[in-house]
C-alpha cells in the first residue's frame, strides 16, 4: 500500500534518518549490497517514484522530464567497507546517542546518500506541482561497489543513464565544495637480472637494477603542476626480491602508488614513466582519473554564495569514473570514514538536505 508521505523538510529529514538506520542495520559490503538496494527501492516506491535497478544499483528519473533541459545526476553509494577492528559498538546496530547516529556506513556515505534521496524526492514533487520552476532534470543513482572501485557499480550504470551535464557526488566533505579530486593509478614494475652465487662475481643483481628506477620514482617531478591539486605524487609501496641469502636475485618487483591530477590523464602519466625507467611496467587500471570543475561553474558560485569554501580532495571516489563535469559535496566528515564507531551527527543530515535543496534551487547550468 502506498503511504501518504509529506514533502516538508522536517518530514523528509525524519524519513531519511529512519532509512539510514535501516541501511546501517543491513550489512552491505561491496558486491554484497542486494538487501540495501531493495531497501532503497522500497523507500522510493513509497513515494510512488518509478524505480529501476541494475545489479545492486538503483536509479530513477525525476517527473516532468523535459528533453530541452540539462540533466543533473545525484549520486552516492550504499556499499561499505568491513568494520574496523577497533569497534567498541555493534557496527550494525544504529545507535542514537548525544545527537549522533552510530553505525557502519553512517558517515561514509549513508548520510550523503539519504540526504540526496530526500533532495530528489523534494524536487520530484516540486516539478510535478510547479513545473514552471523547473530548470533541470534530475537522475538519482544509489550505486554499489564504490569502496572497491568495482566495475559493477556506477561504471556499469552510467551507459544506461544517457547524457549527463553535471554530477553531484555525495561524499562526506563537511558540506564544503570539493572542486577537484586526485586520480589513482597503480603500476607493477619488474627489473630483471641474472641469478648467481652471492660469494662469487656471478650474476646480475635485479635488486640493484631496480634501485635506479626506484630512485627515479622518488625524485622525478612532472612538468605540469595542477593549480588545485598540486604535483602528481608517486610512492613506491611494495618491493619483493630474492629467494635466499646466498643467491643473487634474478628478478625484483615493486609496486608504485600514483596520485594523478587534473592536468594529466592517467595514460599520459604512464607514457612518461615508460620513457624514463628501464624496468617492465604494467598498469593495473587506467580507470580512476583525476577530476575538476571550474570555480566559475554556476554550482560552485552558488555554493560559495551559500557560505561554503572550495578545496581539492586528496581522496578518490566514484567521481573518478564519471566522464562529465562533477562536484563532490556532502554532510559528514571524511576523517570519520572507515573509523571505529563511525557516526554522523543528526543535525548534519538535516543540514545536508537543506543545503542540497538550496544548492539546486533555480540553478541554471545551460
Amino acid at each position: 500500500m502506498i503511504k501518504e508521505l509529506p514533502i516538508t523538510i522536517p518530514a523528509l529529514t525524519a524519513q531519511a534518518t529512519e532509512l539510514l538506520q535501516k541501511l546501517i542495520a543491513t550489512p552491505s559490503f561491496s558486491k554484497e549490497e542486494d538487501l540495501t538496494a531493495q531497501l532503497i527501492v522500497d523507500f522510493l516506491g513509497a513515494y510512488q517514484i518509478p524505480v529501476q535497478r541494475l545489479a545492486n544499483n538503483v536509479w530513477c528519473k525525476s517527473a516532468n522530464w523535459r528533453d530541452d533541459l540539462p540533466v543533473i545526476l545525484l549520486n552516492s553509494h550504499h556499499d561499505t567497507v568491513k568494520p574496523n577492528p577497533g569497534y567498541t559498538l555493534d557496527p550494525f546496530e544504529p545507535i542514537i546517542k548525544d545527537g549522533k547516529l552510530y553505525g557502519l556506513g553512517s558517515n561514509d556515505a549513508g548520510g550523503c546518500l539519504v540526504s540526496l534521496i530526500a533532495t530528489f524526492i523534494y524536487y520530484n514533487n516540486l516539478f510535478q506541482q510547479q513545473p514552471e520552476k523547473q530548470t533541470f532534470n534530475l537522475i538519482l543513482a544509489a550505486t554499489a561497489e564504490e569502496e572497491i572501485s568495482g566495475s559493477g557499480g556506477v561504471e556499469l550504470l552510467l551507459p544506461h543513464l544517457g547524457k549527463i551535464d553535471l554530477g553531484i557526488v555525495g561524499e562526506p566533505t563537511l558540506t564544503q565544495l570539493a572542486i577537484a579530486e586526485k586520480g589513482l593509478m597503480v603500476i607493477d614494475c619488474t627489473a630483471r637480472g641474472k641469478a648467481g652465487h652471492a660469494a662469487r662475481e656471478e650474476g646480475e643483481n635485479a635488486f640493484y637494477k631496480a634501485l635506479k628506477d626506484i630512485e627515479w620514482f622518488r625524485t622525478y617531478q612532472f612538468p605540469k603542476v595542477s593549480p588545485l591539486l598540486g604535483p602528481v605524487k608517486m610512492s613506491v609501496t611494495i618491493i619483493n626480491a630474492g629467494s635466499q641469502h646466498n643467491v643473487v636475485p634474478e628478478k625484483c618487483t615493486f609496486t608504485v602508488d600514483i596520485r594523478t591530477t587534473d592536468v594529466y590523464r592517467n595514460a599520459e602519466v604512464l607514457e612518461i614513466i615508460r620513457q624514463n625507467v628501464e624496468c617492465e611496467v604494467k598498469e593495473r587500471s587506467f580507470r580512476l582519473n583525476a577530476s575538476g570543475i571550474s570555480p566559475e561553474h554556476p554550482i560552485v558560485k552558488r555554493g560559495v554564495s551559500l557560505g561554503r569554501t572550495t578545496y581539492a580532495s586528496p581522496t578518490t571516489s566514484d567521481q573518478a569514473l564519471m566522464p562529465f563535469t562533477t562536484i563532490k559535496i556532502g554532510p559528514g566528515d571524511s576523517a570519520r570514514s572507515h573509523s571505529a564507531d563511525e557516526y554522523i551527527w543528526l543535525h548534519e543530515i538535516r543540514e545536508g538536505i537543506e543545503f542540497y535543496i538550496q544548492l539546486l534551487d533555480g540553478l541554471d547550468i545551460r
